[in-house]
């Protein structure tokens, strides 16, 4: 344990860059990025390919200048951010811009009705991420991401911004539920008769952060809440939940306004209320979802305050996260799950045998070396503050750190700066289940990221109270 405390020290803090006040300029844009026909799709353990396009996918962002100091803010309609692809668009970002790459926060919306996102990952690889189509895919998408920047910081102009809080209870709930025979269930089915009580909270917060010029026009909308994309499934390409959510706004605001959406801390919240009986899946609840999520927007609306402080400070930290335990027997049983996986051969093995194989094989192909993950916060003023955490991090790390951060409105985008799936709780791995057998990181993973978003947190808005 000492030597991976140590190792999280020596990757540490990469500094955090000086406050730059200023005048606040806003530029934003939207680039589509819908792969074409054919493509493997994301999301589940199996097989599928996109059909046809019931909405188109975008990388949208939103570039921030004060001063001399610039920053961007990028979503992606797709099911997650890759370290390398990260890597690659921030480096066209910075040769297209000038914004250096660390002032590049690039997180996905987590669609489950995107593309595989390809990486080395075997899961990625035997899922279609080894596909033609895949591979092209992801060369041409950090382009496509820079582009969109590129477009946005063209676009700046003199702007000032605002900030509200909603809250937003209805379509979000917890999937862990604590089930008759004493075991935490995943996903236990709608009025499942051996349920006892949701194992776990939601995050019902509803951050907002309105952008719009000096003489009024409206230019970006940021919105975040902490629930998973996956109302529609099937071979349909769709943003889910965000395209009714900026259809909505565009609205009320007008048809160049961008509206960013990103995940919260999600990876244990889903759409499904399971004491419903109704099904609860399709374009159908996807629009319902945005609706409901739009309206709690506009309600709050009125309640947008101005930002007075609108100078930049950005931090990062890279921390490396220890692997979870696994023997060298594991690794050919894993591979003989897979094989009877892949083939369809009988009998098949179990979803969680099957989710376990492709975990071990991932944690073997690192030899030992712990996951080298980013945490970074990029703050305006002392009352604003985004943070990226690297994966499908459970609700009540993101709640931990809101609880800690001085800053009004803290704003958690999972699935950010590259991703290692599900990162659960201390308290979720002695439960088990799904994403605890899914993870790729051990026990107590979690809470090194909460520490070290708080940490930068702390130190950025102490600058900011100082000034």
């Amino acid at each position: 344990m000492m030597r991976l405390l140590v190792a999280a020290l020596v990757l540490g803090t990469m500094g955090s860059v000086p406050a730059s006040a200023g005048e606040l300029r806003v530029g934003a844009a939207r680039e589509v990025i819908t792969p074409p026909p054919g493509t493997p799709m994301a999301g589940y353990y199996f097989e599928r390919a996109a059909e046809e396009v019931h909405d188109d996918l975008f990388a949208k962002a939103i570039v921030i200048e004060s001063g001399e100091m610039r920053a961007a803010l990028v979503a992606l309609d797709v099911i997650t951010t890759t370290r390398d692809l990260v890597v690659d668009a921030r480096r066209a970002i910075e040769e297209a811009t000038g914004i250096p790459g660390d002032h590049v926060m690039i997180s996905a919306t987590h669609a489950h009705t995107g593309p595989v996102i390809a990486d080395r990952s075997r899961r990625s690889q035997s899922l279609g991420g080894g596909s033609d189509l895949s591979q092209r895919y992801r060369e041409g998408l950090p382009a496509k991401i820079a582009e969109a920047v590129r477009r946005a910081d063209a676009a700046k102009v003199p702007a000032k911004a605002s900030a509200a809080r909603g809250s937003e209870s209805s379509i979000a709930f917890n999937r862990r539920f604590h089930m008759v025979d004493g075991s935490v269930g995943w996903n236990p089915g709608k009025r499942n008769p051996r349920i006892v009580k949701p194992a776990g909270v939601i995050d019902p917060s509803v951050p907002i952060v309105y952008f719009e010029s000096l003489d009024g026009d409206p230019l970006a909308v940021y919105v975040n809440y902490a629930v998973h994309l996956d109302n529609v499934g099937g071979p349909a390409i769709s943003a889910d939940l965000p395209h009714t959510l900026s259809k909505l706004i565009a609205e009320f605001k007008g048809p160049e306004v961008v509206t960013v959406f990103t995940a919260g801390c999600c990876g244990d919240i889903n759409h499904i209320d399971v004491f419903w009986a109704e099904p609860q899946k399709g374009f159908e609840n996807a629009a319902r979802m945005g609706i409901i999520l739009a309206a709690e927007v506009l309600r709050n609306w009125p309640k947008l305050e101005d930002v007075e402080d609108v100078a930049l400070r950005i931090d990062r930290e890279m921390v490396a996260l220890p692997l979870p335990e696994i023997s060298p027997e594991d690794v050919p049983e894993a591979e003989a799950v897979v094989e009877r996986h892949r083939s369809g051969s009988t009998p098949q093995p179990s979803f969680l045998e099957t989710v376990n194989a492709y975990k071990v094989l991932d944690v073997a192909a690192r030899d030992g070396e712990p996951n080298e993950v980013e945490v970074q916060v990029i703050a305006l003023g002392d009352l604003i503050a985004w943070v990226s955490l690297p994966g499908e991090i459970f609700v009540e790390l993101g709640l931990e750190i809101k609880q800690d951060s001085p800053f009004q409105h803290t704003i958690i985008a999972e699935l950010a700066n590259g991703s290692i799936g599900y990162i659960p709780s201390r308290r979720a791995h002695g439960q088990g289940n799904y994403e605890v057998v899914s993870a790729r990181c051990a026990e107590g993973s979690g809470e090194m990221l909460v520490d070290a978003a708080v940490r930068m947190l702390k130190a950025l808005h102490g600058e900011a109270i100082k000034e």
